[in-house]
């Protein structure tokens, strides 16, 4: 009896409760370069959550493998909340084209939350005879095979967006130019190499302001504040949408009372007008979801770009 009556007294440590979460540094993985849109939306949003969290939230950049390597460095750590990676829509499209990838998308990552969607520009070099989403679905009718449209390598998110504009019109006749990287692509686009490429906003808009492309549409189903002078791509080819979208993962098996509380910090995030204005100088909208209905997002995403891959015979470098 003298053994047993010191359980639960404090300072014991039968009944200890674990630290409240969390409780050490968090560490959010890039899987790419420094740079790029997941490294600066991740940044963003680190900078506000080690406030929100009350402890330093730390950017990890590990890229390899199209984004493959630090994601699938995360999948396989410990789901206790500590190591995130965030991703952007082309995990999905790499889903669809790489049959063995070192993790799933789907079950083997926890949503946590989304950062931002945003759409693509539609963009034309300046001798090309369109200026209007309508105009450039009848200027490549007119002459089919007889034009091109550049990517940022086969399988890339780029290529995805253009094969499914030509999946919705379905009788466009454009060929594909792969290139290594979106700077090649962009500069083989001014000097009318290819005469078409879809790609993000910063990618685009610079070049388009500065009068060395010609912007025709947005692949946003409706108007959009990333680019509001620009005509929507649905109204030449109805249900045409085409966005990217960014946002953060944890390993399956997270504690889902973490999750939650990431998912609420980030929103809370979102919701700051400065968050939200940065995100659109880079091109995309700050969006709040739920880990449920970002789930659905990635999941529907998987399944329709797999659909799209086969239909349109896309495959990876």
């Amino acid at each position: 009896m003298a053994l047993l009556s010191g359980i639960g007294l404090p300072g014991t440590c039968a009944f200890a409760q674990p630290p409240a979460y969390p409780a050490k540094p968090v560490t959010i993985v890039v899987p790419y370069p420094a740079g790029g849109s997941n490294d600066t939306f991740a940044r963003q949003v680190a900078k506000e959550l080690g406030d929100e969290l009350k402890q330093p939230v730390i950017i990890d950049n590990r890229p390899g493998a199209s984004g493959n390597t630090g994601t699938a460095q995360v999948a396989k750590a410990t789901p206790d909340g500590y190591l995130l990676v965030a991703v952007s829509s082309s995990m999905t499209t790499n889903a669809a084209v790489q049959s063995k990838l070192p993790f799933d998308p789907v079950k083997g990552l926890a949503p946590v939350a989304m950062f931002a969607k945003g759409p693509f520009i539609v963009a034309v070099n300046n001798d090309f005879p369109a200026k209007t989403p309508a105009e450039l679905i009848a200027a490549i009718k007119a002459k089919p095979g007889q034009y091109n449209y550049a990517s940022s390598g086969s399988g890339s998110v780029n290529q995805f967006g253009t094969e499914l504009l030509k999946a919705k019109v379905g009788d466009l006749q454009i060929a594909h130019i792969p290139y290594k990287g979106m700077g090649p692509a962009v500069t083989d686009l001014i000097g009318n190499q290819t005469q078409l490429l879809i790609s993000s906003g910063p990618s685009l808009l610079p070049m388009v302001r500065a009068g060395k492309l010609r912007a025709v549409g947005i692949t946003s189903l409706k108007a959009s504040p990333v680019a509001p002078e620009l005509t929507p791509m649905s109204t030449a080819v109805p249900g045409y949408e085409f966005e990217l979208w960014w946002g953060l993962l944890a390993p399956a098996g997270t504690p889902p009372d973490v999750v939650a509380k990431l998912n609420g910090a980030v929103n809370r995030i979102l919701a700051k007008p400065a968050i939200a204005a940065n995100f659109l100088r880079e091109g995309a909208i700050a969006t709040p979801l739920t880990p449920a209905q970002f789930g659905t997002v990635i999941a529907d995403d998987v399944a329709r770009w797999k659909t799209l891959a086969r239909q349109q015979n896309i495959t990876a470098d």
